[in-house]
């Protein structure tokens, strides 16, 4: 049998739940995708028909560990991920000892926005036989960061951006640390794995020789299933997965409500994820951020207290009602690969309304199955999202749902991704 080690940026949580640990809601679709593996194999690893002995290594903090789970062999390596800008060399040796104990005949790294993955491929040391699968790309995010905010915005340094020497400047600068380890790692992999024609346009341009291989992504298990109902859902209610840094563009949407308010009084935005607007107490005062002053600025200057609720984190059984409650799903970030949240809602039949970033397009048809408008403007923003709202679009925004469901049953078809990563580890297998 193949040996793949996958390399993560979190604790999978198969594992965490194997352990007793919190479970985390992030990068809930490996499970999935190590637990079809483990029902190849059979639960104990053994072969019942499988090709691939799987093993698993991730950063923790401060410690190291090891273990076997559902017949995963995993590893936790320390690494300080609160510092992603910051190359430590150390880890290349907690790399060389997994490396040494699990013998893997590919390696396989999960996104470049993190230093293990440069450290990984050195520790490697085999471009012929190192995938990178491509995420986000921090050094063309790093260029979009500031995402059209005022200059004033921008330079601002609060209190708490000082202690940390953490504002957005500062976090831009980060942004471009991390892209030239990002660029390094994938000069030294000789496979990408990617789903649209951004990430490989940008791949290539960083590394034109390596080997690049088409492959969707299988999302969270609850969202296969439920299916949005326009007779159900809360009309004229906006639902957002997450805003908690300017890409992700929830300034723009601020802007946008008071022309939208206008036509349809009764809208609300909600936004999952860290609540970064807190500022009840003295140590919200204290912690809150420019850029989640920023966003509380806007709120009271619009007059939006009451049509703007933060919901916090939520886990995916939570997301997915919070979707289906929802009149239309906006994604309006500044830059984007193919965001999941996207592929999630498109899953549930729902309305989408997204800006035209990155490989969006790749994701949905404009006009057939969703509404793409350009970034940053918005009142093309608000446009759109009044289209939807119109009752005389409503069959039309329906169907737009219903096409976006059958397109995404296909994109993240779990089986359908699980054979095809099969083969390209069997085409890496081959070439070498």
């Amino acid at each position: 049998m193949m040996r793949v080690l996958w390399l993560c940026n979190i604790m999978l949580p198969v594992i965490e739940d194997a352990l007793g640990l919190p479970v985390s809601n992030k990068e809930g679709w490996l499970s999935g995708l190590a637990a079809r593996f483990c029902r190849e194999n059979g639960e104990e690893g053994e072969s019942a028909g499988g090709r691939v002995t799987l093993g698993v290594c991730f950063p923790i903090s401060g410690v190291t560990m090891q273990g076997e789970t559902k017949g995963i062999a995993w590893y936790g390596f320390p690494e300080d991920t609160i510092h992603p800008e910051c190359y430590d060399e150390a880890v290349e040796g907690h790399f060389h000892n997994i490396l040494e104990d699990f013998a893997p005949d590919i390696v396989h790294c999960f996104g470049t926005e993190y230093p293990h993955t440069l450290a990984m491929t050195k520790a490697f040391g085999r471009p012929e036989r190192t995938l990178i699968g491509i995420q986000g790309l921090c050094f063309v995010y790093a260029d979009a960061y500031m995402a059209d905010l005022p200059v004033r915005i921008q330079k601002r340094t609060l209190l708490r951006d000082f202690l940390r020497q953490d504002n957005l400047v500062r976090q831009q600068e980060k942004y471009r640390q991390r892209g030239e380890y990002e660029k390094e790692a994938l000069q030294n992999a000789g496979h990408v794995t990617g789903r649209t024609d951004w990430d490989r346009k940008w791949t290539r341009a960083v590394n034109p020789a390596a080997a690049y291989h088409f492959m969707n992504e299988t999302l969270r298990t609850p969202f296969y299933g439920p299916v949005w109902d326009r007779e159900t859902c809360i009309p004229c209610r906006i639902f957002l997965s997450q805003g908690n840094y300017p890409i992700k563009g929830l300034h723009y949407i601020l802007q946008a409500l008071p022309k939208i308010l206008a036509a349809y009084p009764k809208t609300c935005v909600y936004v999952a994820g860290d609540i970064i607007t807190r500022f009840s107490t003295w140590k919200e005062k204290l912690k809150i951020s420019s850029y989640g002053r920023y966003l509380l600025e806007l709120i009271q200057t619009y007059g939006l207290e009451q049509s703007v609720v933060f919901l916090g984190k939520l886990d995916a059984a939570a997301m997915v009602q919070q979707y289906l409650c929802s009149h239309v799903f906006l994604s309006p970030s500044a830059i984007e690969n193919s965001p999941n949240s996207v592929g999630e809602a498109m899953l549930l039949g729902m309305p989408v309304v997204s800006s035209d970033v990155g490989g969006v397009h790749n994701m949905l048809v404009s006009g057939e199955e969703g509404l793409l408008y350009a970034a940053g403007d918005t009142d093309a923003l608000a446009d759109s999202i009044c289209r939807v709202f119109d009752e005389e679009n409503r069959e039309m925004i329906i169907q737009m749902g219903q096409a976006a469901r059958r397109h995404a049953l296909q994109t993240h078809d779990g089986e359908r991704n699980y054979r095809r990563l099969l083969e390209i580890y069997d085409e890496i297998n081959l070439c070498v």
